[in-house]
């Protein structure tokens, strides 16, 4: 007898485990089963992505993984200029590797769209989108806004007492920063790139005539500035509130300022490849980024939550309590190209 419960007890556990492994799957919609199925049939998801640091992008791969089993994800992370031209020469080359492009520079998709390189998919996920971010998805569904965050003043407080600190952009010109201001590139980031746009529309192309006499570090990333604070390079940066509050989460002395004039409300869309090497997998990781699970991952980072229905990080302010300003898509579109060459111009670099 005791002999026969231990083994209804294996079969038990056994039967357990099996129902562990598939629950997703039972869970599953009809199109998400269709999507899966398919995607199991294709290479892994490759993503190219500009949205995350590398922990994030990891941490992204690593539940999609989870949530559908037998799928693999890889990931490329580099900046949104890198990204967008390793794409183009993926297509040059006909040797296509990304199933989802996620850049920080929106100029890229409405030419990719009006070459005929973007698939056109609607994602069922979409639905429970923030109502504020559904604006700045394309129109006629060839990118999604998949992350969402913002550009804001950053300081060093070993260096910078709060009372000190720069409450709005222009205070960044002041002599007494001369030397100690930290910003990105146009030609490398996104976020910069969006950021220089805007501060020429709020303050004309003289504010950086005049930054540039304060001296400032220039880095590739906007997160270059993050890595300037924590060394002591720099006191103050025009940075990333989501890096600079995770770097602080570890223990680094760095603190935002939301700007008076406001801080700058970054949007970044993906993207599936019309020569996508798994565009069934693209789809499905394009669905999962629009997830409540993918929403979960990104504000343990402090990013902006996507999805509705998810909590913001602790620490993190919310959305509707920050005066918030972005350049249209036409401005950035129009503008960054035209930023980048003038930002050599001025800044020799």
């Amino acid at each position: 007898m005791h002999r026969f419960l231990v083994k209804c007890l294996l079969a038990s556990l056994s039967a357990c485990a099996l129902l562990a492994a598939v629950p997703a799957r039972a869970q599953m919609q009809p199109w998400e089963k269709e999507l899966y199925e398919a995607a199991k049939k294709e290479k892994p998801v490759t993503v190219y992505t500009a949205h995350y640091n590398t922990d994030e992008a990891a941490a992204l791969c690593a539940a999609f993984e989870k949530k559908y089993a037998d799928l693999k994800c890889n990931f490329v992370r580099t900046t949104a200029q890198v990204a967008f031209q390793r794409l183009q020469q993926d297509i040059q080359a006909n040797a296509p590797v990304a199933s989802i492009f996620s850049s920080t520079d929106v100029s890229h998709y409405p030419a990719l769209k009006q070459k005929g390189l973007l698939l056109r998919y609607q994602p069922h996920n979409a639905a429970n989108q923030v109502d504020s971010l559904k604006p700045y998805n394309d129109k006629e569904g060839f990118y999604w806004v998949t992350a969402a965050a913002l550009m804001t003043l950053t300081y060093n407080t070993t260096m910078v007492p709060e009372r000190e600190a720069p409450k709005n952009w222009p205070d960044l010109l002041d002599p007494k920063w001369k030397g100690k201001v930290s910003i990105g590139h146009p030609a490398f980031s996104g976020y910069v790139g969006t950021w220089v746009v805007l501060m020429r529309k709020l303050y004309g192309w003289d504010y950086f005539i005049k930054l540039e006499k304060n001296e400032p570090q220039i880095g590739r990333s906007v997160n270059d500035t993050v890595t300037m604070l924590n060394s002591k390079e720099r006191a103050v940066a025009a940075g990333s509130e989501a890096t600079t509050l995770l770097s602080r989460d570890k223990g680094n002395p760095l603190a935002v300022v939301y700007p008076t004039d406001g801080a700058l409300l970054m949007v970044s869309p993906s993207a599936i490849p019309k020569n996508a090497p798994s565009p069934n997998a693209g789809k499905l990781y394009l669905e999962f980024l629009l997830s409540k699970e993918a929403g979960e991952v990104q504000v343990k980072t402090h990013s902006l939550a996507v999805m509705k229905g998810v909590a913001p990080s602790p620490g993190t302010k919310p959305l509707e309590q920050i005066k918030v300003v972005r350049p249209t898509e036409d401005e950035i579109t129009k503008g960054i190209p035209e930023v980048k060459e003038k930002f050599r111009e001025t800044f020799g670099v």
